[in-house]
């Protein structure tokens, strides 16, 4: 190699090599100073575009469970009020049989009367004060099906539809399809349509007398409960055929919907909801109720007995929804903590080995550069040839 003055190689490559050294030493102080392997795309590109995904989904399902712990929360108010309603029901039911009987009279049923006429006030002003942030709860909250355009519940003296229960259905007009005597039945919005058999649940073609039966259109989201002839508290009696081209008319509500999952899908949202509870609605039905005599007194046990169960079922569908929620919570929570490890594994520093690369580069970052003041004396050296 030629002795040179104007171009020092030894000297350019050492300083590349101390600058290599230097970038390296600066991070890892810089990944052992974040705690995180990839500070920039840069560091893995493909690893950053993976672990922001996750983070995108790990801040969603943290809202998730808020969102169902407030849910939660909603559904606790409903039921809490539900509960004093019951109480009051039962407080009635009392007055009505105390009011059944010839010990008392007409002056002091007048005066049972009056003690039921405020439970009954008070049970309207229960549903319209539960409220949650502003929605009432208790006066309709969800979708729910239209009593008065939905053929199927109009005719139920033919029909014999007693009850229509939502779960996550959709708003619109749902279509029977129900051929006599062929023991099934299906139900479809233009969309989607579900059959069932029914030759399980009927007795030969029709609901058992003075019986009723559940009829689960899961897809759909929609449960029917049918009844049969002599049935208590009814008129109709189901036999298969009978509704064929009736209607099942969806109305949208307010409220009704807990986003619990991270995606737009219906797998990520519970729809729920809650019958009007009102004295006057029909799943109450106590306007018309009255104690004053000892014959509307007798005739009042079956309303309020009605009124008592419909208010039970009411509570145990909320029950329902508290379990599903708390279900809910438990397998997102479980999805983060199995996503947060994937996350960290992918963008948190190994403080061990960043430890380890730290002094390697800085041992070379040290010896590069005592190596450039030897690549300089050679240099210096040509002075000794003049």
């Amino acid at each position: 190699m030629p002795l040179s003055i104007n171009n020092n190689i030894s000297s350019i490559s050492t300083r590349h090599d101390i600058n290599r050294n230097f970038t390296r030493v600066s991070r890892q102080l810089e990944r052992l100073s974040s705690g995180l392997r990839v500070n920039r795309a840069q560091d893995d590109a493909s690893g950053l575009v993976l672990s922001e995904g996750m983070r995108g989904e790990l801040s969603g399902l943290n809202q998730n469970v808020r969102n169902a712990e407030h849910a939660t929360n909603m559904i606790q108010v409903a039921e809490g009020s539900l509960l004093e309603v019951n109480k009051m029901l039962l407080r009635m039911r009392e007055l009505a049989v105390q009011s059944s009987t010839s010990t008392v009279n007409d002056t002091n049923r007048e005066a049972l009367a009056a003690e039921l006429n405020q439970l009954v006030m008070e049970i309207d002003r229960v549903a319209q004060a539960t409220t949650y942030n502003n929605q009432s709860l208790l006066t309709g909250f969800g979708n729910n099906v239209s009593v008065t355009a939905s053929t199927a519940v109009t005719a139920s003296n033919v029909t014999g539809v007693v009850k229509v229960g939502l779960v996550a259905a959709q708003t619109g007009t749902f279509t029977f399809v129900d051929t006599a005597s062929d023991g099934e039945l299906a139900l479809g919005n233009g969309v989607v349509t579900q059959t069932l058999s029914m030759s399980t649940i009927l007795h030969e073609t029709a609901v058992a007398e003075g019986t009723s039966v559940n009829v689960n259109f899961d897809r759909l989201g929609i449960q029917v409960t049918l009844t049969g002839a002599n049935a208590t508290g009814t008129t109709g009696a189901y036999v298969d055929g009978d509704l064929d081209g009736r209607t099942l008319v969806v109305d949208e509500g307010v409220g009704g919907v807990f986003q619990v999952g991270p995606t737009e899908s219906l797998a990520s949202r519970i729809e729920v909801s809650f019958s009007d509870m009102r004295s006057s609605s029909g799943k109450l039905n106590l306007e018309s109720v009255s104690i004053a005599a000892i014959d509307s007194a007798r005739m009042a046990l079956a309303y309020i007995d009605r009124a008592i169960t419909n208010v039970s079922i009411e509570r145990s569908k909320m029950g329902v929804l508290l379990n599903r929620l708390d279900s809910t919570v438990a397998d997102t929570e479980n999805e983060i903590v199995r996503k947060q490890a994937s996350e960290a594994s992918i963008r948190n520093a190994d403080i061990a080995v960043e430890v380890a690369e730290l002094s390697r580069g800085r041992i070379l970052l040290q010896s590069s550069t005592a190596m450039l003041v030897q690549a300089n004396v050679g240099s210096v050296s040509t002075l000794s040839l003049l």
